[in-house]
């Protein structure tokens, strides 16, 4: 009965013209509901509602439709057939395997990085991403703006790495820790302004280490790195919990 009711509203929601003046753009919608996905806005295994979304951002059903699948390729989502779009439950301990599984590829990528060297077009692409990482802490876009291009940054950072390091075994070591979305270094999980002008302080002295030739400092500083971002998260967690008990 209550799935019929709900097929009924968004039957008539159809059929109204959107009284929504301006439809934000489709990734702004899905950098929300990313955001919301990771902090764990939603319950694990709830059933996400587009009419209930669309509502909840202001905006159509549209994009809310596009973000869904977007995410479900990421895995933050499952999908099924009549079913519908699903929360996909993650485990605290899953995502902290995947970090400490990430700490030590990225750790050896650094570590090759710095051993074989960098291009001038990887120096370039490096001293770039760092140069739009002091640009967005700097900003007073206001905080979600910060967040995505400190996000855009950080996966630049990190992936740009990966390739100078030139290992087939850490790209899919790294591969693997994604299917826990919580790890990929473009989900910047936890955004405290503070937190991110130390860890950008962090991928200075990365690339200055790596650029000397500096290869074990190098590794133990990626490790560290990767590891204060995994403490990050579970301080969030252990809130987010200890909120609901």
């Amino acid at each position: 009965m209550a799935r019929m009711l709900e097929g009924v509203e968004e039957a008539l929601m159809e059929d109204q013209p959107s009284r929504v003046p301006e439809t934000p753009r489709p990734a702004s919608i899905v950098e929300r509901l990313r955001r919301a996905l990771i902090e764990r806005d939603f319950e694990p295994g709830e059933r996400l509602n587009e009419l209930h979304l669309s509502r909840r951002y202001a905006t159509s059903r549209t994009p809310i439709r596009a973000a869904l699948h977007m995410l479900a390729g990421e895995g933050l989502l499952d999908y099924a057939v009549n079913r519908g779009f699903r929360v996909r439950p993650f485990a605290l301990s899953d995502i902290v395997d995947a970090y400490d599984m990430r700490a030590l590829a990225e750790g050896m990528a650094a570590r090759l990085a710095a051993e074989r060297g960098l291009s001038q077009i990887v120096r370039n692409k490096l001293e770039r991403a760092l140069e739009s990482g002091n640009a967005a802490l700097s900003s007073e876009a206001g905080l979600d703006a910060q967040r995505a291009a400190y996000a855009e940054m950080n996966e630049v950072f990190h992936t740009t790495i990966h390739e100078a390091a030139a290992s087939a075994l850490i790209h899919d070591v790294v591969r693997l820790c994604h299917r826990v979305p919580q790890a990929i270094a473009g989900n910047v999980t936890v955004f405290d302004l503070e937190d991110a002008r130390a860890r950008h302080a962090q991928h200075h002295r990365i690339y200055e280490l790596i650029l000397c030739r500096e290869a074990a400092e190098a590794e133990a500083l990626m490790r560290a790195h990767v590891a204060s971002v995994k403490a990050g998260i579970v301080r969030a967690y252990t809130r987010k919990d200890t909120a609901k008990s």
